[in-house]
């Protein structure tokens, strides 16, 4: 007869509600476990199943093992957690260097971060640059891990990966040619553009603040795909058939993602299939090479010592994005005048 408990632990390492949805969806493959509530408000899991009479600590270690892969830990004890304030030393001079770095590529007309009107290629490569680096590409690393697991016992550790980058970026092009052609159906005005533009770059604030990981209350803030979608979309990687890791690339256009859902909100904006597909495409080409690398390595920020260093600097950059697009939706509708002449 089994006998059910439920054990709360304090989780460490979580950032945004992709990470809620990773670890609810590793520890429900836990044998013994069959209910899962992770709360990102303050950092709890809600674990019931037969731990045979194990005590909670020894579940936390067990669980930990489990989720480490991942960046996260469990504890009995809430841990108070250091926001390491020192990291900015290095963090502020990191997003100078690279803001000097951008501003230089757009006198080469490379990139455009000062302009709103139309977000280039070259930008949203680099969002996807920094995005892939972030916290928020979580679930798509744990995606891969997972399905290179699944195959890797079959002794099939190449064709997967390729298929699930060919799927991944197909899909962000077609999909995001859905959403602009979308947008020419609704052909959006000046003022509708303006606000998906205030909103793109209030989402993008959001999560610059989230990577800095000094305020709690911006997780609550981050959008997030309805958890019915991306549930499922998790879930396709458990599936072992050979069409699975196209499937699961494909899957990754609707993971919770918030720079993935502000370039598919700029996208919209834009009223062309060609455009916004090409904009997709570039966004997902700027994840290419660190998912990559995930697949084929162990490769992983989050569990790098520097990682506290390297995320404050990916906010810094991020914020500055975000105030630059804000600044300058204003002034593209006579709101201000302009700010910045570079």
């Amino acid at each position: 007869m089994n006998n059910r408990t439920k054990y709360i632990f304090h989780v460490s390492g979580m950032h945004c509600k992709a990470c809620v949805l990773l670890t609810e969806s590793e520890l429900k493959e836990v044998p013994y476990i069959t209910n899962v509530k992770t709360n990102l408000n303050n950092n709890i899991v809600e674990i019931e199943g037969d731990f045979a009479d194990k005590p909670q600590s020894v579940v936390a270690e067990e669980l930990t093992k489990i989720l480490s892969k991942h960046g996260y830990s469990l504890s009995v004890e809430k841990v108070i957690k250091d926001k390491k304030w020192s990291d900015f030393k290095f963090a502020v001079p990191i997003a100078l260097a690279f803001l000097i770095l951008f501003i230089i590529l757009q006198k080469l007309g490379l990139v455009n971060l000062i302009n709103t009107s139309s977000v280039s290629y070259g930008t949203a490569f680099a969002v996807g640059i920094i995005a892939s680096l972030s916290s928020c590409l979580a679930v798509v690393g744990g995606l891969l891990l997972s399905m290179s697991a699944t195959f890797a016992k079959e002794g099939d550790k190449v064709r997967p990966q390729v298929l699930f980058h060919i799927g991944r970026i197909v899909s962000f092009f077609a999909l995001g040619g859905i959403i602009g052609a979308i947008g020419s159906i609704f052909s959006l005005n000046i003022s509708a553009t303006f606000i998906l533009s205030i909103v793109v770059g209030i989402v993008m604030l959001i999560l610059g603040l989230n990577l800095l990981d000094i305020f709690h209350f911006t997780k609550k803030l981050q959008p997030a795909t309805p958890k019915f979608f991306s549930k499922h979309a998790l879930g396709i990687s458990k599936l072992n058939h050979s069409l699975t890791p196209l499937l699961v690339g494909i899957a990754t256009f609707f993971l919770p993602c918030g720079f993935t859902q502000s370039m598919q909100i700029y996208t919209l904006s834009t009223g062309s299939f060609l455009k916004g597909g090409l904009t997709m495409l570039a966004f997902a080409l700027g994840t290419l090479p660190v998912l990559a690398l995930i697949s084929f390595s162990s490769f992983s920020i989050k569990n790098s010592s520097k990682s506290g260093i390297f995320f404050k600097s990916a906010g810094l950059i991020v914020i500055l994005f975000a105030v630059f697009n804000i600044i300058n939706s204003l002034v593209a509708i006579g709101f201000i005048t302009p700010i910045f002449n570079f």
